[in-house]
């Protein structure tokens, strides 16, 4: 498995984070998603998967994910992309993928405790809506005026679970979307409303979490920021290698600053 590992420990307690979104399981890359989800034991504490986890949202393709991270040995976190919503069998799927011990996180949040470190974690999809020069306004038709409706949505759950792991040494945010023009860069200009919304940006701003991830734009960019925080796309293909790492030292994250 080719994970890129950072330069150099921080002091103190480290959480070692995998993170990986689009990994697009199906049932004929069964034993190549076991094979790669195995080699991650023992080399990260914590796993975030930033939704397109199947590819095409069935649930005998969750089944495959369920089994490769079955027995890793650490929490497991994931969020549901495009892909995973597009047989629409919603229900179905988030049980296979629970089954295999895979948190899925739907405008929600979860706090586990890694190595005695508090660990916040705020998973929401995230959604289409564009950036500056392309936002879907509220306004006009109303399945338009919906599809910005199901946006804020997605907004209000991510400020809502900021704030509830506000005091958590460690605060990682998990969308499909993405939050910022940043981590997009190559991709067409043309589909940048499709690849996701800066108004998922303004939680961000104002919470200040440790990092975010995302995936969805498979010809993007790997970092980005959004005021001081962090962003970045773990999908697959621009990540080249099948998880990225992070090391994150818990004594040198502030709390969040509360408002």
């Amino acid at each position: 498995m080719d994970v890129e590992q950072p330069p150099a420990r921080a002091p103190g307690a480290v959480v070692r984070v995998a993170a990986v979104g689009d990994v697009h399981c199906r049932e004929d890359h069964r034993e190549q998603a076991i094979e790669t989800f195995a080699a991650l034991r023992g080399r990260a504490d914590l796993l975030l998967l930033a939704g397109d986890l199947t590819t095409h949202g069935e649930p005998a393709q969750g089944a495959v994910l369920a089994d490769a991270c079955r027995d890793l040995g650490m929490p497991v976190f994931a969020v549901l992309g495009n892909h995973d919503w597009h047989v629409n069998r919603h229900d179905e799927l988030v049980e296979a993928l629970r089954e295999g011990g895979i948190a899925v996180l739907e405008r929600e949040h979860a706090i586990c405790e890694v190595k005695g470190v508090e660990v916040g974690i705020v998973g929401v999809k995230g959604f289409v809506g564009g950036f500056p020069g392309s936002h879907l306004p509220d306004f006009g038709e109303p399945l338009l005026r919906a599809v910005y409706a199901e946006g804020s949505r997605e907004v209000e759950a991510l400020d809502r679970g900021l704030r509830e792991i506000a005091l958590c040494p460690l605060r990682l945010v998990l969308l499909h979307y993405s939050p910022t023009l940043e981590t997009l860069a190559g991709e067409g200009e043309g589909i940048m409303a499709f690849l996701g919304t800066d108004r998922l940006a303004a939680p961000l701003r104002e919470h200040e979490p440790t990092l975010a991830v995302h995936g969805h734009a498979h010809a993007g960019t790997f970092s980005g920021t959004v005021g001081s925080v962090p962003v970045y796309n773990v999908s697959v293909p621009v990540l080249g290698r099948d998880f990225q790492l992070f090391e994150l030292s818990a004594d040198e994250q502030a709390a969040a600053p509360i408002h």
